[in-house]
């Protein structure tokens, strides 16, 4: 009696210690999802000293996003019978070896500009776009099932890869500014630590990650209400006694699964997809190409007033994602979410305007109330919409709204070169 009382009472003790270690590795493997983009992003002013003609803050980042939305649909599309542990381990390697690529392009190259060494930087962060449709697609996927502090780790450490490359971008700039080649110095030093938490990433997911208690607690039961997506994930963490069961339910392809479709799902969480895609459409309509081109010379911070407020949207971002795990300020009303993402259109004549007229406080103001109404709002909607469903359709689910998040990222790239309609540089 008294061995089956321990028993009952060290299983939850392991699984809450693996909890918070779990929290820990999504904020990683969050920070490891956009650690590289948000490199491009950060270095842009390095890649307008050496490309000065082809607009790269813009350009990049509308041929990053077509393949991430082209990839993050195909495999949304697939994702019941896609295996979770090899998509998401082939998007850390593709992210690595990209950030890897775009070090070796510059140091081939010396740093010169050119056609074709614009295309070939335009090559890998197409890579990107196709490794953030694994990861991110897999990783929400993954999630929708575990605890929404997960998902919430998740996000903050895509915001902190923002908040981080900003804060390492401002040292090595300071820190180069004055030395012969600084920029581009700084910037061989800043991808080669994006390379670096890359392929911490892959070891981190791949031999630290699925062998946490309440990870594996989380997929016994995700395979047991007939999830297929996590075989190799259990056989990887050495599911052996007492999941044969599980192990050949997997293996029945004939199972019955009163689950529902994609479609169902769409239609039954539509008001939550188009948040997502509301969201997104703002926030990338003026983020970063709108920074980095239009916010006028009416302020005294020289070359440094971009990096500036590229900086202070990515620190609000990353503190407006925890702040819904404080239960009396978490927005769960679905009216109340829908409302809070259609307000924030009204930010576009409030940037139009201080960008014409008002002084760089006043930007810097908007800039991180940008980057807080966006952090709040990914996280409140992505923890509240998975809830009451079963692990398959947590799934497919989590890949939906990762779907509608790019789909409002490409919409707002595209949007965002309405900015510079008429200006002499275009």
């Amino acid at each position: 009696m008294s061995n089956g009382e321990s028993s009952i009472v060290t299983a939850p003790t392991r699984i809450e210690q693996g909890k918070s270690k779990a929290m820990v590795v999504c904020f990683f493997l969050g920070l490891g999802s956009l650690v590289s983009w948000n490199s491009m992003l950060t270095i842009s002013d390095y890649y307008y000293q050496i490309f000065p003609d082809y607009h790269p803050a813009r350009v990049l980042t509308l041929v990053y996003q077509p393949f991430a939305l082209g990839s993050m649909a195909i495999l949304a599309y697939k994702e019941a019978k896609i295996d979770t542990r090899k998509r998401n381990i082939f998007g850390y390697t593709l992210f690595c070896i990209s950030t890897f690529a775009l070090l070796l392009i510059d140091i081939a190259t010396s740093g010169r500009g050119g056609i074709g060494n614009y295309i070939g930087v335009c090559v890998f962060v197409a890579g990107f776009g196709i490794a953030d449709a694994h990861v991110q697609g897999g990783m929400v996927g993954d999630l929708s099932f575990m605890c929404p502090e997960f998902m919430q780790s998740f996000f903050a450490g895509l915001a902190a890869s923002g908040a981080l490359t900003s804060g390492l971008r401002l040292v090595t700039k300071a820190a180069f500014d004055k030395t012969d080649n600084g920029l581009r110095k700084g910037v061989m030093l800043f991808l080669a630590i994006s390379t670096f938490c890359e392929f911490l990433c892959i070891l981190l997911y791949a031999f630290v990650f699925g062998k946490l208690p309440i990870v594996k607690h989380f997929r016994r039961k995700a395979a047991s209400e007939g999830s297929k997506t996590v075989s190799a994930d259990l056989a990887a963490a050495g599911i052996k006694t007492g999941d044969g069961e599980i192990l050949l339910l997997l293996q029945v392809d004939d199972v019955k699964q009163d689950r529902l479709s994609t479609k169902q799902l769409l239609l039954q969480n539509i008001d939550y997809v188009l948040d997502l895609f509301l969201i997104y459409v703002l926030t990338l309509s003026i983020f970063p190409g709108f920074l980095y081109e239009n916010t006028g010379n009416n302020h005294g911070l020289g070359d440094w007033y971009a990096l500036v407020l590229v900086a202070m949207y990515n620190v609000w971002d990353l503190i407006a994602r925890y702040l819904p795990l404080i239960e009396c300020i978490r927005l769960e009303s679905r009216k109340g979410l829908t409302v809070a993402c259609l307000s924030r259109f009204l930010l576009i004549p409030c940037f139009y305007f201080t960008a014409k007229y008002g002084d760089q406080g006043w930007m810097i103001m908007l800039v991180s109330f940008l980057g807080l109404s966006n952090g709040y709002l990914t996280v409140c909607v992505l923890t509240v919409a998975p809830r009451g469903y079963k692990a398959p359709e947590q799934n497919a689910l989590g890949n939906l709204l990762v779907v509608f998040l790019l789909a409002g990222i490409f919409a707002g790239v595209v949007l965002d070169w309405l900015w510079i309609i008429g200006n002499d540089t275009f």
